[in-house]
C-alpha cells in the first residue's frame, strides 16, 4: 500500500530579497543585504509540508533553464517529489522579487509567475488519478483560472486553497462551492466576499458571505491579530503565540502548511488553528522563507498541544 501523501499544484519561484538595514526610502537606492534562494508558494507549502511529516508531490512547470537544476536538487534534498512536474523547454524560471524594512515585515514584490501558465488543464488531467489517490490537494491561486476550475471541477478529495494576493484571489470566486479550507488575509477576504471588513461585524459577514458560497471552512489571517476561524455553526477567534519576527514572507505559507497537517492529524477546531498558527510563528522567526527548524514535534510543543 501507498504511503499517504498529499498533493500540491502551484508555483516554484526563485526568490530574490532586498532586506534594507535602515527604514527604506522611497525611490532611493537603500543599503541592506541580497539573497536568493528557491521560492514559491506551492513550492513553500510543500517544504513546510514535508518538513512537518508528509509524503508531497509537487505538480508544477519547471523551465529548463540555468535555475533547473538547483530547484530539482533543492526539492529533492527537501523530500519533495518533483516527478510530475512538466518540463517547459523555452520558458523561464518564475522569481519573486521583494524589499523587507529593518524588522522584516516586506514592503514591496514583484512576482513574474508566468510559468505556471504552463499548469495547463491538458496537463492536469493526465495528473487526475494521482491527485484524486490524496488525502488532500492544496493549490495556490498563481495558478490559470482555466487550472483553477478544471480542479476544482475534476479533484474529488478536499482542496486547501492559498489566496496568495488580493490580484490572484479574484481567481478564485468562480470555485468557492468546491472549497474545502479557504485561508485569505483580510484583503483576500473582501474581494472573495464582496464585504468590506471595517469592524467586527462586517468581518463576520463577510466570513458568513464565503461560507454561504460552499466554502467548508474559513481561516482568515489578521497578521498580529491572529486567526478568524469559521465553518457551519462555529466561530473562533485564535491569537497568534508570542513571536520574535526575523522575516514574515513565508509565514502565509507555513500557517497554509499547518491547515493540512492539523487536518491530516485529525486536529479539528481550537487546536488545528493553534496548529497552524505555531507553523507561522515558527517560520517567521527564520531569515529563510521556510524554516528549516520546523517539524511537528516543534509545532506541537510551540501550540501546547
Amino acid at each position: 500500500m501507498q504511503q499517504p501523501y498529499i498533493a500540491v499544484v502551484g508555483g516554484v519561484n526563485v526568490d530574490i530579497c532586498g532586506r534594507s538595514f535602515e527604514p527604506l526610502i522611497s525611490r532611493d537606492s537603500n543599503p541592506g543585504r541580497v539573497s536568493m534562494s528557491p521560492g514559491g508558494v506551492g513550492r513553500n507549502i510543500a517544504q513546510n509540508l514535508s518538513l512537518l511529516g508528509e509524503k508531497v508531490y509537487l505538480l508544477t512547470a519547471l523551465a529548463q533553464d540555468e535555475w533547473e537544476a538547483k530547484i530539482r536538487a533543492d526539492c529533492e534534498a527537501h523530500g519533495i517529489d518533483l516527478s510530475r512536474a512538466i518540463q517547459v523547454p523555452d520558458g523561464h524560471t518564475s522569481t519573486y522579487v521583494f524589499l523587507s524594512d529593518p524588522d522584516g515585515d516586506m514592503a514591496l514584490a514583484v512576482c513574474d509567475a508566468k510559468l505556471a501558465e504552463h499548469i495547463t488543464p491538458d496537463y492536469l488531467e493526465n495528473q487526475m488519478e494521482l491527485l484524486n489517490a490524496a488525502q488532500a490537494v492544496v493549490i495556490d491561486a498563481n495558478l490559470t483560472e482555466e487550472a483553477i476550475d478544471f480542479l476544482a471541477a475534476n479533484v474529488i478529495v478536499p482542496i486547501f486553497a492559498d489566496t496568495v494576493s488580493v490580484t490572484k484571489a479574484r481567481k478564485l470566486r468562480t470555485v468557492l462551492p468546491r472549497i474545502h479550507t479557504l485561508k485569505p488575509n483580510r484583503l483576500e477576504a473582501e474581494i472573495l466576499s464582496g464585504v468590506k471588513i471595517t469592524d467586527d461585524a462586517s468581518l463576520e459577514q463577510a466570513v458568513t458571505v464565503l461560507l454561504d458560497a460552499g466554502v467548508k471552512r474559513v481561516f482568515l489571517s489578521l497578521g498580529t491579530g491572529g486567526l478568524y476561524c469559521a465553518w457551519r455553526g462555529t466561530r473562533l477567534r485564535v491569537p497568534c503565540p508570542e513571536v520574535r519576527t526575523v522575516n514574515t514572507t513565508g509565514g502565509g505559507d507555513a500557517l497554509t502548511a499547518g491547515l493540512v497537517r492539523a487536518y491530516t492529524a485529525g486536529l479539528i477546531g481550537r487546536d488545528g488553528a493553534d496548529l497552524a498558527l505555531a507553523c507561522a510563528a515558527i517560520a517567521v522567526e527564520s531569515e529563510s522563507t521556510v524554516n528549516p527548524n520546523l517539524s511537528m514535534a516543534s509545532a506541537m510543543q510551540r501550540a501546547g498541544l
